[in-house]
């Protein structure tokens, strides 16, 4: 693991990221920023632009820290995205499009040394593929609520687990954090402080 000498910031309010966070053996706060998430454009270029927002929204308030903003959306094999459903009704349609098929899913992250003012921004993609859910499983898994506040309706991590048969990429992407590739920009940020 790339050592923090900086205090980290978390720009985020999701207690899976901080989950994510804390199996790396990483100490931090939490600051969670309010920020405009409208954004249209390609998944990718929209979870790198919302997860600047939310770094750059946090950063002036720390005069020596690394800040870490990150996004997460899922994204149908067309193109269109699935952001959070918020009601039952959205969640089950969003549900239903999803079964049985390839979906995407996009984590952007941004890093901000606010001493040097050093940043950096990455996208990483994973496919993950659903079997073929009946209509009782999905208003099973609805009525658990878990589906309304994530991004395509589901929680790798939860209930939402038994509907992933397939995964290609990172796993803790698709539950909102990509290990692995924060490690190596943990550790490019740390090299181009020295």
């Amino acid at each position: 693991m790339a050592s923090v000498s900086l205090p980290l910031v978390l720009a985020s309010g999701s207690p899976r990221r901080r989950e994510l966070l804390s199996l790396m053996g990483l100490a931090y706060t939490v600051d969670t920023p309010d920020v405009d998430e409208s954004f249209s454009g390609m998944p990718e270029e929209m979870v790198c632009e919302l997860s600047r927002r939310k770094a750059e929204a946090v950063a002036p308030r720390y005069g020596s820290a690394l800040i870490l903003a990150a996004d997460t959306t899922v994204c149908e094999e067309n193109g269109r995205i699935l952001g959070k459903p918020g009601t039952p009704e959205n969640a089950r349609r969003m549900l239903s499009e999803l079964s049985g098929k390839w979906h995407d899913v996009f984590t952007g992250m941004t890093l901000i040394n606010t001493a040097t003012g050093e940043r950096l921004t990455q996208a990483v993609r994973t496919r993950v593929h659903f079997v073929e859910m009946t209509p009782e499983e999905i208003d099973a898994y609805v009525a658990t609520k878990s589906p309304l506040d994530k991004a395509g309706a589901y929680g790798i991590q939860d209930m939402g687990g038994m509907f992933v048969d397939r995964i290609e990429g990172s796993y803790s992407n698709v539950v909102g954090l990509p290990m692995a590739q924060l490690r190596d920009m943990l550790a490019a940020i740390a090299h181009a402080a020295r």
